[in-house]
């Protein structure tokens, strides 16, 4: 079998993808830690992996500029431009003729243009995170939802084993709410309704207190 790291994942098929998990957990299996743990990682590093493959030569130039333009080069490069810009231009370097007095319109031009062009690339590579964002929150509230699902069941379980067994228990309101079934539009609404209650309150005793 060919080692995972020559092989086009855009070929892989799921069971390929399933071998090539267990390989990697193979190699790097680590004693200290669980194996569910490690299937975790290897599921995360592969969609992470799918991520990257997925991008397109556009999104990659973006990141790619993101990234320098965030850099401590960057500032240096552009440091270092500037200086020499200036020097010449204000007659300090000996031997070579100015080409943008001051005020440096030309300079001023092309860092305005320049500017431009970067915030256009970090905004399309923000658009994209945040496009990743929104996909890793829904997948974070399905998993939460489902294990609110899951200790629900539970709790109705170990409720009803505890009734079989005749073991009786001091009543609990807290409990009984607990054992129902979580409405996330209900709480999400109530969330925004004591979110405007808020902003109503704080708006009236700021207004009380301009008046006073």
């Amino acid at each position: 079998m060919p080692h995972y790291a020559d092989m086009p994942r855009a070929k892989l098929t799921v069971e390929e993808l399933e071998q090539i998990r267990r390989t990697r957990l193979t190699e790097c299996s680590n004693p200290h830690v669980a194996d569910v743990v490690e299937r975790n990682i290897g599921t995360i590093l592969d969609l992470r992996h799918q991520v990257e493959d997925a991008k397109t030569l556009q999104d990659r130039a973006a990141d790619g500029i993101t990234a320098f333009s965030g850099s401590m080069a960057f500032l240096y490069a552009h440091a270092l431009w500037f200086l020499i810009w200036i020097a010449i231009n204000l007659s300090w370097i000996p031997g070579v003729k100015p080409f943008d007095p001051f005020p440096f319109g030309l300079l001023t031009m092309i860092v305005s243009l320049e500017a431009i062009f970067l915030s256009t690339f970090v905004l399309i590579s923000q658009n994209r995170m945040g496009a990743l964002a929104d996909q890793r929150a829904d997948l974070d509230l399905q998993i939460n939802l489902l294990a609110e699902y899951e200790i629900t069941r539970i709790l109705r379980l170990v409720d009803a084993m505890a009734q079989q067994m005749g073991i009786e228990g001091t009543p609990d309101s807290e409990l009984e709410e607990l054992k129902q079934t979580t409405a996330p539009d209900l709480l999400t609404h109530e969330i925004h309704s004591r979110e405007e209650v808020a902003r109503t309150l704080d708006r009236l005793a700021r207004k009380g207190t301009l008046t006073k």
